[in-house]
């Protein structure tokens, strides 16, 4: 065996060890943990500011633009923010054994479904280094063990906010293996994580589309994923205008970056004369270029035709494409073509029509009269969120604290045999 393969396999012994020690650590013991790990986060400010400015430095020869240097920085006021962060989870309900249903059976056999933790979770993610404490929070606070491992430009910084996790774990009394980072850059080591099936439970990636194919092809084990977020608003014929306007400003423009954000916006052929020209004005008020069919250029001279494959793009910038359809229908089958089923919102008047669009879209979040940006776990009150997943099974839609977990069946008996 290569240095990279023992080196993944002992990272996946030592989690699962910890994520059966886990299973008898009480919601209290949890809380400490977290409000001790956020104490030791605003304590080593100092030290974490210097970690992160080798991190810094290395940035440019990464090829990472300036934006992306932004968010890799750590300032104090963002170190307290991820303090604040852990005590938030530390406040949320305890999710592992809530009883999600229970009943008693003819014969006498009381029967529980209950929740338990997945596991051990290997967590890859190329974002900022706040990600490695959120993360590590929602997977302990959750019962699991969690393997972690960030992007190399963040290394110093996140082996820095480990090393406190770390620390916080052993201080509390909790298994100090029940976060783990992999400390080396060489991509080696995540493949040779993937191939452990029956040591770790789930994969779940976050970041860039080549990444996430890249797990999903070697991964012999479940993996939570988020493809593209190619989400549309669609204006439906009762809209109201303005309103309608003020949520595609929101939906597209709040931050462009982001899977949440619209890459579409659909108008019905009754109202598009009128909302066309208030929409290009938005839109060149807020620099976004439009990119549509031959209707919208009618109306809005500057706007480039949009090819096939401009309207299969997430463009995460200040690009949109754009389309008039001749009703509802139409615009539900252009969702279905082109659509990731991430978030796509309605904006009308009609209960009809809004009862039909949230029935038949099949994404992972449907809105009504809304911004497509409140697909979040934040948002929509699960507390923290590990990513938001356009997958079917297991979790879909943002991950929270419960969908780190699975369920199992308790049933107690008084000696009953089955006939």
């Amino acid at each position: 065996m290569s240095h990279h393969a023992d080196y993944a396999r002992q990272l996946a012994q030592r989690a699962r060890q910890a994520s059966r020690a886990m299973v008898g650590v009480s919601g209290q013991q949890k809380t400490t943990w977290l409000k001790r790990s956020a104490e030791n986060l605003i304590a080593n400010a100092a030290d974490l500011v210097a970690r992160n400015a080798q991190d810094l430095e290395q940035a440019p020869s990464f090829g990472l633009t300036a934006a992306a240097i932004d968010r890799l920085r750590l300032t104090p006021a963002r170190i307290e923010s991820m303090a604040k962060g852990l005590l938030e989870v530390a406040a949320l309900p305890e999710p592992v054994g809530e009883v999600i249903e229970g009943y008693i059976r003819p014969n006498g056999l009381s029967v529980q479904k209950v929740r338990v933790p997945l596991g051990v979770v290997f967590f890859i993610f190329e974002s900022r280094p706040n990600v490695t404490v959120d993360a590590a929070a929602l997977c302990v606070k959750s019962g699991n063990a969690v393997i972690l491992r960030g992007g190399k430009e963040a290394l110093q910084s996140n082996v820095a906010l480990y090393r406190i996790l770390k620390n916080s774990l052993i201080e509390t009394g909790l298994p100090e293996h029940a976060v783990q980072l992999i400390a080396t850059p060489d991509r080696e080591v995540v493949g040779e994580m993937l191939k452990l099936r029956g040591l770790v439970d789930v994969t779940i990636p976050r970041g860039g589309k080549s990444l996430i194919e890249r797990v999903c092809a070697e991964a012999t084990m479940p993996v939570i994923k988020h493809f593209d977020g190619v989400c549309h608003v669609y204006v439906d014929r009762t809209a109201d205008l303005d309103m309608a306007v003020n949520i595609l400003r929101n939906s597209k423009c709040q931050r462009t970056g982001v899977c949440n954000a619209a890459e579409c916006v659909l108008i019905h052929q009754e109202i598009a004369a009128e909302f066309l020209p208030r929409m290009a004005e938005m839109f060149a008020t807020e620099q976004v270029e439009v990119r549509g069919c031959a209707a919208t250029q009618a109306a809005i001279p500057w706007a480039k035709l949009a090819s096939e494959d401009d309207y299969r793009t997430e463009y995460l910038d200040r690009i949109i494409s754009c389309r008039v359809v001749t009703d509802i229908n139409e615009a539900m089958d252009h969702i279905g073509t082109y659509g990731s089923q991430h978030t796509e919102t309605i904006v009308t008047s009609d209960v009809a029509s809004a009862d039909c669009f949230t029935r038949m879209v099949d994404s992972s979040a449907v809105m009504v009269n809304a911004s497509t940006r409140f697909n979040d776990g934040g948002e929509l009150g699960l507390g923290a969120e590990i990513g938001i997943s356009t997958d079917k099974f297991h979790a879909r839609g943002p991950c929270g604290l419960r969908e780190m977990t699975s369920y199992k069946w308790i049933v107690r008996g008084q000696g009953q045999v089955r006939e």
